[in-house]
C-alpha cells in the first residue's frame, strides 16, 4: 500500500531529485535511496551536531569523574592498609608498651571531620526558618506486619494529629488471613470508620492473584488476568478517591507491601512520605520534611530523626537509643552535609514522588547472586535515588518515636539483617560514586572496610601472647567510646548521651561477629525479625557470636600459658595494675549511674513518653 500527500500529487510541488522520466526511473530511485540513506545516517541539521558535539564533553566528564573517584577509592583504601600494616609510630614508650602511630591518627582524624561536618549541618538546621509550601499534596504510606495492637494504635492517632492538610493516608497490612483482620478494625476505628476510611480485603497482590498458581494469571488463564487487572484498578481507585484507605493483601513480605502503596497512588501526588506500623510521628514531622524538598530540587529524598519509643524496656532497647542518636545525629548528619544520606530510614522519610515512580519497577525487581531481594528495601530505596544524581538529606527537626527489640537475640537478628543489606547495598552504591561528593567515596571506604581491620586487629592482639596488649585494647575502645561520648552529650546537650561508650562494648562481643556471619550468609533471605504481635526467638543469631566468644577465650588462654612462661618485667607489672585498676573504675563508676539515671526508670514505662506527641 502506498500513501501520498498532497505535495506528491503535484508535479510542480515535488523535490527536484525525484522528478524523473520513466526511462530514467530504476536509475534515479537508487540515487534517492542513497541520498536518503546519507540523509538519515548523517545529523539532520547545524542544531544536531551541536548536540552530539555538547554530548562528548558530557561523557568525557562522566568518565573522568569515573576514573578520578576510582582512584580515590583505592587510595584512601591503600593508605589506610598501609598505615595499618605498616604500624608506624609517631610517639612511644621506650619499650612501645603505648605508641600512637599513623593507623590511629588517621581513625582519630575521620572522628574529627565526621564531628565537624555534623555540627556545620546542625547550625545549619537552626538557621532561619525556611518558607512554608504547603500548596503540595502529600501521601503517607504506612506498612504493617502483625503489629502490636498498641503499637499500631499510637502510630494512626500520630498521624491524625499531623499538621499538614490534606494529607492522604494509606495503610497496607502484609497478611489477608483472618488473624490479620484486627488491624484494618483498628484502622477504621481511629480513622473514623467505613464512611471516612475505605478499605479492602484484597486476596492477591500486584504480582499475585491469590489462587496459589505462582503469580498474575499463572493457574487460571485469561480470566484470571483479567479479574486481577480489575482488583488493581479498584485498588488503585480506592486509594486514589479516599483520604485514608487500608488494604490488607496476600503476605509478600515488606517491599510487596510498600510496592502496593506507590503503584496504586501512581502520580497522583507529588511526594511520598514512608512510615512504619511501629512508630509515632511528630505533628510536624511531614512540613520539616517537605520544607528540605522545596528548598532545592535537586534533593530527591529526606530522613528524619528516629529514636526509641520503648528505650527503657531493657538495658538493650536503652542501649539502642542513644546508638540511635548518634548514628541519626552525627554520622547522617554528617552525610546530609554533602548531600549523600545512605539510608533513609523507613520510620520516617519522604521521596520525591515524579523520581520514585521512575525507578519502582526496577526497585521492586531487585536480585542478587540471582535472587530475589527481600529486605533493605528502605536502603535500597535510597539508593535508588543518589543513582539518578540526586541529593538525599536529613533533618533533626523531624521526629518520630519507633519500637526497637527488648531481647538480646531479637536484637541480633534485627541486626544480622541489616548488615546484610548494608554490604549488598555498598556494592550497588559505588556504582554511583562519581555521581556525588567524594566524602560518599571516602566514607564507604572507611566504614565498609573498617570491620575487617577490626576483626584482624583483635585476633593480632588476642594471640599476641602479652597480656598487656589485651589490657590496652579494652582500654583503647573504652577512650574512643568515651570520646564520641562526650561529644555526643555536647552536641545533645543531655548527660544521658555518656552511656553511649557502653555501646562499644556490645559492638566489639556482639554486632562485629554478626557483622561477619551476614556477609557469609548475605543471600539468605528472611525479614530476619518476626512480627511484635508474636515474638519468634531464632537462636541462629547466637551461632556467630559463640564462634567469636570461643576465638576471644582461646586467645585470653592462649596469651595466659605464654606468661606463665617467663615473669613479668617490674614495668609491665605496674603497667598490668594501673590498666586493670583504670578499667575497673570505669565499669564501676558506669555501673553506678546507670542504676542511679536509667535502671529504676525501667519499671516506669509511661515516663519513656517523653515527647509531647508521643502518648503512655
Amino acid at each position: 500500500m502506498r500513501f501520498s500527500s498532497p505535495q506528491d500529487s503535484n508535479p510542480e510541488t515535488r523535490p527536484a531529485r525525484c522528478r524523473t522520466t520513466p526511462h530514467h526511473r530504476p536509475h534515479a530511485i537508487a540515487i534517492c535511496e542513497m541520498a536518503l540513506t546519507l540523509i538519515t545516517v548523517l545529523p539532520h541539521s547545524e542544531q544536531e551536531m551541536e548536540c552530539e558535539d555538547e554530548r562528548m564533553p558530557s561523557r568525557c566528564r562522566t568518565a573522568l569523574h569515573i576514573v578520578t573517584t576510582t582512584l580515590f577509592a583505592a587510595v584512601v583504601l591503600f593508605g589506610i592498609l598501609m598505615a595499618y600494616v605498616t604500624g608506624y609510630q609517631f610517639i612511644h614508650t621506650e619499650q612501645h608498651h603505648l605508641s600512637f602511630g599513623l593507623y590511629g591518627a588517621t581513625l582519630s582524624l575521620h572522628l574529627f571531620l565526621q564531628s565537624l561536618f555534623a555540627f556545620l549541618e546542625h547550625r545549619h538546621m537552626r538557621s532561619s526558618a525556611r518558607p512554608q509550601h504547603l500548596r503540595r499534596s502529600v501521601a503517607l504510606c504506612i506498612a504493617a506486619y502483625q503489629e502490636d495492637p498498641d503499637y499500631l494504635r499510637k502510630c494512626l492517632r500520630s498521624v491524625r494529629r499531623i499538621s499538614f492538610p490534606g494529607l492522604k493516608v494509606v495503610l497496607v497490612v502484609d497478611g489477608n488471613r483472618p488473624e490479620d483482620g484486627y488491624m484494618m478494625d483498628i484502622f477504621q476505628e481511629v480513622m473514623g470508620g467505613e464512611d471516612q476510611a475505605g478499605s479492602v480485603v484484597w486476596k492477591g497482590n500486584y504480582h499475585s492473584d491469590g489462587g496459589g498458581g505462582g503469580g498474575v494469571g499463572g493457574g487460571g488463564g485469561a480470566r484470571s488476568a483479567s479479574l486481577h487487572a480489575e482488583e488493581t484498578a479498584h485498588v488503585a481507585r480506592l486509594v486514589r478517591n479516599c483520604r485514608y484507605s487500608c488494604i490488607m493483601q496476600e503476605w509478600g513480605g515488606k517491599r510487596e507491601v510498600m510496592y502496593t502503596a506507590f503503584k496504586a497512588l501512581g502520580d497522583s501526588v507529588d511526594y511520598m512520605q514512608v512510615c512504619d506500623s511501629d512508630t509515632v510521628l511528630d505533628p510536624a514531622c511531614t512540613i520539616e520534611m517537605l520544607k528540605i524538598l522545596e528548598e532545592d530540587a535537586k534533593v530527591g529524598g529526606v530522613g528524619g530523626d528516629v529514636q526509641i519509643l520503648n528505650k527503657y524496656d531493657s538495658w538493650i532497647s536503652f542501649l539502642s537509643s542513644v546508638r540511635y542518636w548518634m548514628a541519626f545525629n552525627v554520622e547522617r548528619a554528617c552525610q546530609s552535609y554533602f548531600g549523600c544520606v545512605q539510608c533513609i530510614s523507613g520510620p520516617l522519610g519522604m521521596y520525591r514522588n515524579s523520581l520514585l515512580q521512575q525507578f519502582l519497577e526496577p526497585w521492586y525487581d531487585q536480585t542478587f547472586l540471582g535472587s530475589k531481594c527481600s529486605f533493605g528495601d528502605d536502603r535500597h530505596l535510597t539508593n535508588r535515588v543518589l543513582s539518578f544524581g540526586y541529593k538525599t538529606k536529613f533533618t533533626a527537626r523531624a521526629q518520630c518515636q519507633t519500637e526497637t527489640p527488648t531481647r538480646y537475640l531479637r536484637w541480633l537478628n534485627q541486626q544480622t539483617r541489616w548488615s546484610k543489606s548494608y554490604f549488598r547495598e555498598w556494592l550497588y552504591n559505588a556504582l554511583w560514586f562519581h555521581k556525588h561528593s567524594l566524602w560518599m567515596t571516602y566514607e564507604s571506604v572507611v566504614t565498609g572496610f573498617f570491620p575487617f581491620f577490626l576483626v584482624a586487629t583483635v585476633i593480632h592482639l588476642f594471640y599476641r601472647g602479652r597480656l598487656w596488649n589485651i589490657l590496652l585494647f579494652l582500654l583503647t575502645v573504652q577512650l574512643v567510646g568515651m570520646v564520641k561520648a562526650t561529644y555526643a552529650c555536647f552536641l545533645r546537650g543531655s548527660l544521658v548521651m555518656i552511656f553511649m561508650s557502653l555501646y562499644s562494648l556490645l559492638y566489639m562481643s556482639s554486632l562485629l561477629p554478626a557483622k561477619i556471619f551476614a556477609l557469609l550468609t548475605i543471600n539468605k533471605a528472611g525479614w530476619g525479625t518476626s512480627g511484635r504481635r508474636k515474638i519468634v526467638v531464632n537462636l541462629i543469631g547466637a551461632v556467630p557470636v559463640t564462634v567469636w566468644g570461643a576465638v576471644l577465650l582461646g586467645g585470653v588462654a592462649y596469651t595466659i600459658y605464654c606468661e606463665t612462661q617467663e615473669p613479668f618485667s617490674e614495668t609491665e607489672k605496674a603497667l598490668l595494675i594501673a590498666g586493670a585498676i583504670l578499667y575497673a573504675c570505669y565499669w564501676i563508676i558506669l555501673l553506678v549511674l546507670y542504676l542511679a539515671i536509667v535502671a529504676k526508670r525501667c519499671n516506669k514505662r509511661e515516663e519513656q513518653y517523653h515527647l509531647p506527641y508521643a502518648e503512655a
